[in-house]
């Protein structure tokens, strides 16, 4: 097979800025423009070569496939403080000093015999970004540093899937992850009495680190109207961030959570199939994301040091494929997804103000000569307050952390099928 347009596509991708800030917490809602434009929904619905960031199972029944998109990303987000008794705090704050950032995605899938597939998923997990276009007191004190991180992931994921029998797919996939880091804005914090590595607690530029875990799927053929699907990723153990080891517990550590999901297809016409997911995302087991930011329990960095104090989240996920001609399909749906930290949390969050829950979502593919077709994809997060309580300390000034937060989302990608 040949193999040399998948590597320039990968060397393409690589180059280009990984996402800025997902949806379900900093998860995606969805992988792939397809499966965007239903809601994020297709666990027993794969589509593409990118199915394996879903499914690995889903890879065997795709075909032989390259898929190439890009998607443009536009996540408007802030806080405001109210009742500090801290002078020059109160206020609005805009948080979107950068606000367009375009994700790619590629895969690639040679099916070997009618059983045996072997692909590669290449995308954006996830990530936060927020940059704040006026310093943010609580965090850099008189000096004139503007606040925000910029968390990006992106994940590699050779795949091999498999039918057991006529009715069972099996697929796994070994996920090489690459992320990296950068906070600044975060001055009154680097220094002994919050951190225990002050000299690493903001503006130290991006710190990469790498890691690996592995995600199994299992998609099953109950009759010609009925699949169902179910996969789990392990956590992600990754390389701390050296860079930032007084900031993030466990002396820089930020492994990627674990997650689970199970999914339904459902075809209720001959041209129409009806999708349900649900996904559940362990933030949880992640120190520097789930540890509460105040009371302090340690200092920053510490085995115990103040995270953003997320939880576990669940994903609901509903989708729709209509095939209106043999060329066009049509797509729609609705993601709605928990809220990862409660209103006491929501000072740190200033930094991740992950409050949107609820997203709709439209798509097609229109299919051209020769195997070749073009899918798009729109997504709109509608805009969710978060107002805080009992969020910001008494040693802070007392006073509420405010959240706030819509997105908006346009993807395209191409697919060559056999």
């Amino acid at each position: 097979m040949n193999t040399h347009p998948a590597s320039r596509w990968l060397a393409l991708i690589l180059f280009l800025a990984l996402p800025a800030f997902a949806t379900d917490g900093y998860f995606s809602t969805g992988y792939g423009v397809k499966q965007q434009g239903q809601g994020g929904a297709g666990i027993a619905f794969p589509q593409d070569s990118i199915a394996a960031a879903t499914n690995p199972a889903g890879m065997i029944l795709v075909g032989d496939r390259f898929d190439f998109g890009m998607s443009w990303f536009r996540p408007i987000r802030g806080a405001s403080v109210t009742g500090s008794g801290a002078p020059g705090v109160d206020g609005v704050y805009d948080g979107s000093r950068k606000k367009n950032f375009f994700i790619p995605e590629l895969g690639y899938n040679h099916l070997f015999n009618p059983k045996l597939s072997f692909g590669v998923s290449i995308y954006g997990n996830g990530g936060m970004n927020t940059a704040y276009t006026t310093p943010f007191p609580l965090f850099s004190g008189p000096t004139n540093f503007r606040a925000g991180v910029d968390l990006q992931q992106l994940f590699v994921s050779p795949t091999v899937a498999f039918k057991a029998n006529t009715h069972n797919a099996f697929g796994v996939s070994l996920n090489i992850a690459y992320q990296k880091f950068s906070a600044q804005g975060l001055e009154n914090f680097a220094n002994s009495a919050f951190s225990s590595f002050p000299g690493d607690v903001t503006e130290r530029g991006f710190s990469n680190s790498f890691g690996a875990g592995v995600r199994v799927g299992w998609l099953g053929t109950v009759n010609q109207s009925l699949s169902l699907g179910a996969t789990f990723q392990t956590r992600t153990y990754m390389q701390k961030f050296d860079k930032y080891k007084g900031l993030f517990a466990e002396q820089g550590a930020f492994d990627i959570p674990a997650n689970v999901a199970g999914g339904v297809a459902f075809k209720v016409h001959p041209k129409a199939t009806v999708l349900f997911d649900v996904e559940r995302i362990f933030y949880g087991q992640v120190k520097s994301i789930a540890n509460p930011d105040f009371p302090f329990n340690g200092p920053l960095g510490a085995d115990n040091g103040p995270g953003f104090g997320w939880h576990d989240i669940t994903s609901e996920k509903v989708g729709f494929d209509f095939k209106l001609s043999p060329t066009t399909t049509l797509r729609a749906g609705f993601n709605h997804s928990g809220l990862p930290f409660d209103p006491s949390q929501n000072l740190f969050n200033v930094l991740a103000p992950a409050v949107v829950q609820n997203h709709v979502t439209a798509g097609a593919t229109w299919g051209l000569q020769n195997g070749k077709e073009v899918s798009i994809a729109y997504l709109h997060a509608f805009q969710n307050t978060l107002n805080g309580v009992n969020s910001i300390p008494a040693a802070f000034g007392g006073g509420e952390a405010n959240l706030r937060m819509y997105q908006d989302s346009i993807g395209v990608s191409f697919g060559w099928g056999k």
